[in-house]
């Protein structure tokens, strides 16, 4: 090499490890080699091949030991020391600056999992090889065809108005919902509809949101990135207790009210016109969380309580366990009086969800593709719940199934005899099966729940179900 051979210098060392990292460089095609030959010496800079202080050679040198013309060092030098990488002194030839740093390489995945699993019970999960990737590829083609240019622009913050529309119709028809398109926003799924909730509550002077209890873990934290806290409230066996509800003092609640989470139950007739009720005399709100109210299996769904009463309940959804929650998209029906606010919320958050998934979901909605996945995965998870039941039935005799035929879990409770609880999940853990006991959704925890479990099963095969459950039988009594 040229330089080190000529011209010694302190920074020599450092610079002969990092020199043979620009020779792939050089080999580059004529049109990608001054990029290529940036592109190399800023890397070399980063992960501190070429430490900071050391001399780099001439441009006439390098261009000669690398075999390229000298402008193309010349212009390397340049551009990197217009972007800090490099320094140069008049009459000192040039050097390495001192500001980059190595960046932290590799990409992890922090997707929920549950390594080492044999079966895994977990609920809240939809079977995500239900997803109909025939048909949607069909629609995604068929709506780019169509889509027009500006629609591909920023989007309405709302959702795309045939995406509302289509929407409003769908939860009438299937939910009872009264939906006007103008009163419904296209959220990334009920989280995001729950954090919006959260700011237009805040911005009402509301500090805390009632919630069930047992209910979803998942809720405290979305309200809690909107400055508010939650307040456990109990249920009964027809729903959320009013009694506690009205000496809380809180004028807004989370509710699940056609398929509570994670009891199981539906609120009775005279709990939901009791809600409703404390919902007027407070003016506050409901927030309905209609997870997955299209999944009855026994008889049709109960309607939505938002359609008993649309300026007293919001009412959310998606299609995270009906398409996939990936997809992120879901929905938000607001009360007349709270629209504005929630979709300025909305437009200052994300300006807006994606308007080709939008249309896609609108075109798949129209042409009855929706209506189909629905009746398919009802299908797979009625037998799917049917196969968990008979099995508990066969491997834990006596254990008892509380809830509606409903949802996608089950909530099992196991007699004594399998007891104690910590015992049993820790010989279920062992055998490789994950499961979640009650007491993961509960705040006031109590000693007298016995072994009670929450079995997710609509993403497992019935295979899978049956071999899970002797797995957990097996290892309770060993």
């Amino acid at each position: 090499m040229t330089s080190s051979g000529t011209n010694p210098t302190a920074g020599e060392p450092s610079w002969n490890a990092a020199w043979e990292l620009l020779l792939p460089a050089a080999a580059a095609p004529a049109r990608q080699r001054g990029r290529a030959l940036q592109s190399a010496l800023r890397d070399a800079v980063r992960t501190g091949r070429l430490a900071a202080g050391t001399r780099l050679p001439s441009s006439r040198e390098l261009a000669a030991d690398l075999g390229v013309s000298r402008g193309l060092v010349t212009e390397a030098y340049e551009q990197l020391t217009a972007e800090g990488y490099l320094r140069s002194d008049r009459g000192a030839g040039t050097w390495v600056g001192d500001a980059a740093r190595a960046a932290v390489r590799g990409a992890r995945d922090l997707a929920p999992r549950t390594p080492g699993a044999v079966v895994d019970f977990r609920p809240g999960t939809p079977d995500l090889s239900l997803f109909p990737r025939a048909a949607w590829a069909a629609a995604h083609k068929s709506v780019l065809t169509r889509l027009p240019h500006h629609a591909l622009g920023y989007p309405d913050p709302r959702g795309l108005p045939q995406l509302r529309t289509m929407l409003a119709a769908l939860l009438t028809r299937r939910r009872g919902v009264v939906a006007d398109p103008e009163h419904l926003v296209v959220c990334s799924g009920v989280a995001q509809a729950m954090t919006l909730l959260g700011f237009v509550l805040h911005g009402h002077g509301l500090r805390t949101v009632g919630t069930e209890d047992p209910g979803s873990p998942e809720h405290a934290p979305l309200f809690a990135a909107a400055g508010l806290t939650m307040t456990e409230l109990p249920l009964d066996d027809e729903g959320l207790a009013t009694g506690p509800l009205a000496a809380s003092g809180v004028r807004a609640v989370v509710t699940t009210p056609a398929h509570q989470f994670p009891t199981g139950i539906a609120y009775s007739a005279q709990r939901r016109a009791e809600l409703l009720g404390w919902a007027r005399a407070v003016d506050g709100l409901i927030v309905e969380d209609d997870y997955d109210g299209d999944f009855r299996y026994d008889r049709a769904p109960v309607g939505a309580l938002q359609g008993l009463d649309p300026e007293r309940v919001a009412y959310t959804g998606s299609v995270s366990k009906s398409l996939a929650p990936g997809l992120r998209l879901g929905w938000l029906v607001v009360p007349s009086r709270l629209v504005e606010e929630v979709v300025e919320r909305k437009r200052t958050m994300d300006l807006g969800n994606p308007a080709l998934d939008q249309a896609l979901l609108a075109d798949f909605i129209d042409r009855g593709g929706y209506d189909r996945q629905l009746r398919r995965c009802q299908r797979a998870y009625r037998e799917r719940r049917d196969t968990l039941v008979g099995a508990l039935a066969e491997h834990f005799p006596g254990a008892e199934v509380s809830g509606i035929a409903a949802g996608l879990h089950i909530i099992a409770r196991l007699p004594e005899r399998y007891g104690p609880e910590r015992r049993f999940l820790e010989r279920a853990a062992g055998a490789g099966v994950a499961v979640r006991p009650l007491a993961d959704y509960r705040v006031a925890h109590s000693e007298d729940y016995g072994v009670r479990l929450v079995l997710g099963y609509a993403h497992l095969a019935p295979s899978d179900i049956t071999r899970g459950v002797r797995l957990m039988a097996g290892a309770a009594v060993n």
